[in-house]
């Protein structure tokens, strides 16, 4: 179960220093912040899309082990993921088949290698993408020109939800003047593009919407309310 996994010591051992390399390298914040948030997100995909309860666990647990492969290099980091995942997995004490469905997610999630497999790989790959906020700018780069700290430091709100009436899975964002749509898309336009496939793959229109803008369909949005039908499946 998650929880097993979430109190194993070499997986937070892992964590902690998948979040302590990628700070040395200058990236945002990758620790139990982002694990939780992707782990109950993937879950909630899974959930209100209908999915059973284990395919639901799975997702979670993916998505708290997704990014351990960190702790060897960024590159490629779900494929060694993948791999310390498995050998973790099933020392355990989890099924193969399950340990399979997991490590193939993990494997897939980055938009460089990854494409979507199962459901439970697509569900993560939008967990793992919609989280863009402020509070993952680390409070000793939150003052730099970089790209990646203003896009994020400049998003008040955002969440992702399912709208099931009208198949559509929607990111809303909703940012300050700090920073431009022109910026956000420069550094996620890989990201939402998987992301676009991932919520295919599910049988689903994957929507951004940025300021009321609809930025991947022609057609614009009455307002950034949630409507009728539509479940937020992000947790913050």
């Amino acid at each position: 179960m998650l929880e097993d996994v979430r109190e194993n010591v070499e997986v937070k051992k892992l964590i902690e220093t998948s979040n302590d390399c990628l700070k040395q390298l200058g990236y945002t914040e990758h620790g139990l912040r982002h694990v939780s948030y992707v782990s109950k997100t993937t879950a909630n995909i899974l959930t209100a899309l209908g999915y059973d309860k284990r395919t639901v666990e799975l997702g979670a647990i993916a998505g708290w082990i997704h990014d351990i492969g960190n702790a060897i290099n960024r590159a490629h980091h779900g494929l060694t993921g993948a791999v310390l995942a498995y050998d973790i997995l099933i020392r355990m004490g989890m099924d193969a088949g399950e340990a399979s469905k997991i490590i193939g997610a993990i494997g897939s999630h980055e938009e460089e290698t990854g494409m979507p497999i199962s459901e439970i790989s697509a569900a993560l790959i939008l967990a793992d993408k919609s989280d863009a906020h402020r509070s993952r700018v680390r409070r000793h780069t939150a003052d730099r020109k970089d790209i990646h700290d203003r896009v994020n430091l400049a998003i008040k709100k955002n969440y992702l939800a399912v709208d099931s009436a009208k198949k559509i899975i929607r990111l809303v964002i909703l940012m300050d003047d700090s920073s431009a749509t022109i910026e956000i898309l420069q550094i996620y336009l890989s990201p939402m593009a998987l992301s676009e496939k991932a919520a295919a793959y599910l049988g689903y229109w994957f929507e951004l919407v940025i300021n009321g803008n609809v930025i991947n369909r022609r057609r614009p949005a009455t307002d950034v309310k949630r409507k009728a039908g539509e479940t937020e499946v992000s947790e913050d």
